[in-house]
Formats: structure tokens, C-alpha cells, sequence
């Protein structure tokens, strides 16, 4: 735990450059001061010293700043006018209080920092047991990826993922909450939750989509009764055994691209299916198919945090065709320089939380 006068900002200047500057500043006014004349007041502009290191520095810098001004206001009122005592205590004891004001202030701004601080940590805590870090190695393959919710603000959004090993191969998950920020999070939880107990326990893939959409259901259920919206999550549920074998369930997802050695992109032709939360509309059953991801290629995995950036015209971005112009780019890089293509055919501005995946079979 940090102490009161640990600075939790990395704005805070540290001791030495702090002692240096009060120094500096210290003589510029005492030189000005004698340059006035006693007549002037200019030693009071110290005063401010203080008051500045307080929107910065630690509550202990402030405090020893304070006392500095504080010693040096009344060495000088000793030692010029005015001369009668109740103007120099006077004087003296408005320094004080000013001072006192100052370190209250930066004392209640540190705890502010130390409030928010802590915020993100349990925030930084929460993503790491709802999202997995990446990148992930499996024995059949290796998972790079990127995920940046759309309020930046916050850590965690709608876009969920996963990855994990089991005996029935590598299975990942990628979906996207209806909603965006941090009302989708109730049900993406749910989602992760479900996948990480299903996708061990179930031979069958479309038996793991089956669980998911189970969770999605008893949470819909759950949050009428809490007087909150249903949600329907789209997702794409895959699993990846040696030799570059993939299995796919599509539930109502973007469909995922291969990106071949030679630079070729191809959308993987899946049934598109419902999301998850309106199977019981259909009534039909999930359905898999199956693709190879071949040696010195990769799938890509995308939410439509990359798809839906539009430019100052509305045109949506091209994903594949961007995916086609960075062939080439090494598998742990491509996500960030997608994500960047994307950024910048918006001009910046992003409507929905992004995540892509980059799958490359294990070397």
C-alpha cells in the first residue's frame, strides 16, 4: 500500500528537482526583492511556490516547501520593516495560513489520486480474470490479438474472448455484447464463463455454443427480474487441433479471414446462424463446419469495432482488403497495424470496442 506521500502520478517531480528549483526561485525573488528596495513586498510572491507544487508534487514536498517560505518570510520580516511586531506576526501568521490551505488541498488531491488509482487497479484486476493476456501459446497454435474498448477510459467493453487448451484441442471464442462500455459486461461475463466450463467439458463443438446460449438465457432472465434490457451476443466459437484442423460455430458473427501465405485473403464461407439469446426464435439446431488454416498462414478474428469505422464520407473500412495490403506483416504485429488502418480511416474516432485476433498454427 502507498504511503500518504507517495506519489501515485508519474507527474510527480521528484526531491532533488524540486529542492533545486525552490532554490533557484528562492534567490530570483530575494535578488528582485533587493533590487526594489525594502518598501516592496516582493518576498511574498513565495508564497506561490507552494500553491504551484501542490497541483504536482507529494503532500510531504508541499508541507517542506511550505516551512521553507514559511522560515524565509519571517527571517526577512525580522529583518526589514515593517517594524512594530503586530505587522510582522501578522504578516507571518497570513503566510501560514495560506500554506496550511495549500497542503490541505494537495493532502485532499492526493487521495483522490490514491482513490483512482486503486479504481484501476481493481479495474486492471477485473480484465484480467474476465479477458486472458495476450499473447496465448497452445500446442496447436500460437494467438496474438488486441482489445481496446471504445469508452478508453475504461479496460473493459462488450468485446469478450478466450482461449482455451483442452483435450479436444485448442477452442477460442471471440463475441460482441449488443451495447457497448461497461453495460455489456454482466453478460459477457456470463458468456466467459460458460465457455471456460463447456469448452472442457463437451466433445462437440456445437455443444459448447449450446452452453453458451444456455448462459446468455439465464442471465436475460436475471436481468429482467433486476428491471435491466435483454442482450443477444454475437460470437464465433472455433477449435483448432494439429495440423492446422479447424472447427467453427458461427453464431451470428463476422466471418473469419484466412490470410494466406501468398497474400490472398478469403472469408471463411460459415452459416451465419442467430446470435446467442434468440435461438429459441429459430428453433434450429447449431452447425459446424470445417476449413484448414495451412502452414505460413493465419485467421483473423474481428469484432466490428474494425468493420463498422467509417470514414468522413460513412464508407465502412475494408477490412479485407486492408488485411490484403499488410500480407506480409508478421503474425504478433498484424492486430495493432490493423487496428491502426482502421483508426486512421476514421480519422480517429471509434464507434464500438475493438478486438481482433490473429491465430497462426504452433511452429
Amino acid at each position: 500500500m502507498a504511503a500518504d506521500d507517495e506519489p501515485l502520478s508519474p507527474r510527480a517531480p521528484g526531491n532533488g528537482a524540486v529542492a533545486v528549483g525552490v532554490l533557484v526561485a528562492t534567490a530570483l525573488v530575494l535578488l528582485a526583492q533587493a533590487a526594489s528596495g525594502t518598501s516592496s513586498r516582493l518576498v511574498l510572491l513565495l508564497v506561490f511556490l507552494p500553491a504551484l507544487l501542490a497541483g504536482l508534487g507529494t503532500v510531504a514536498q508541499t508541507v517542506a516547501v511550505s516551512v521553507w517560505v514559511s522560515a524565509v518570510v519571517a527571517v526577512y520580516s525580522a529583518l526589514y520593516p515593517p517594524a512594530d511586531l503586530p505587522a510582522r506576526l501578522g504578516t507571518l501568521l497570513g503566510v501560514v495560513a495560506a500554506e496550511a490551505a495549500v497542503i490541505a488541498l494537495c493532502a485532499r488531491r492526493v487521495r483522490r489520486e490514491r482513490q483512482l488509482f486503486r479504481m484501476r487497479q481493481s479495474a486492471v484486476a477485473l480484465q484480467r480474470q474476465l479477458l486472458r493476456p495476450l499473447p496465448v501459446r497452445t500446442a496447436e497454435l500460437d494467438l496474438f490479438g488486441l482489445y481496446r474498448p471504445v469508452e478508453e477510459d475504461t479496460l473493459i467493453g462488450g468485446d469478450l474472448y478466450d482461449v482455451a487448451e483442452t483435450p479436444h484441442g485448442t477452442r477460442v471464442l471471440v463475441g460482441d455484447v449488443q451495447g457497448k462500455g461497461l453495460r455489456a459486461i454482466g453478460t459477457g461475463f456470463a458468456v466467459l464463463s460458460a465457455f471456460r466450463e463447456a469448452a472442457f467439458r463437451e466433445a462437440e463443438l456445437t455443444a459448447v455454443a449450446d452452453a453458451l446460449e444456455a448462459a446468455v438465457e439465464r442471465h436475460n432472465a436475471y436481468a429482467v427480474q433486476s428491471g435491466e434490457p435483454e442482450r443477444f451476443v454475437t460470437a464465433t466459437v472455433l477449435c483448432v487441433r494439429r495440423g492446422g484442423d479447424v472447427r467453427a460455430v458461427n453464431c451470428g458473427h463476422l466471418a473469419p479471414c484466412l490470410l494466406h501465405p501468398d497474400g490472398r485473403v478469403e472469408a471463411v464461407g460459415l452459416p451465419a446462424g442467430v446470435p446467442l439469446g434468440l435461438a429459441a426464435l429459430t428453433g434450429e439446431p447449431r452447425t459446424m463446419e470445417r476449413f484448414a488454416l495451412p502452414e505460413g498462414g493465419v485467421l483473423v478474428l474481428l469484432t466490428d469495432g474494425i468493420t463498422e469505422a467509417q470514414d468522413a464520407s460513412g464508407a465502412f473500412y475494408p477490412a479485407e482488403q486492408g488485411l490484403a495490403e499488410l500480407a506480409g506483416t508478421p503474425a504478433a504485429e498484424l492486430p495493432g497495424a490493423l487496428d491502426g488502418c482502421a483508426r486512421r480511416w476514421s480519422g480517429g474516432r471509434s464507434r464500438d470496442d475493438v478486438t481482433v485476433l490473429v491465430l497462426r498454427p504452433a511452429r
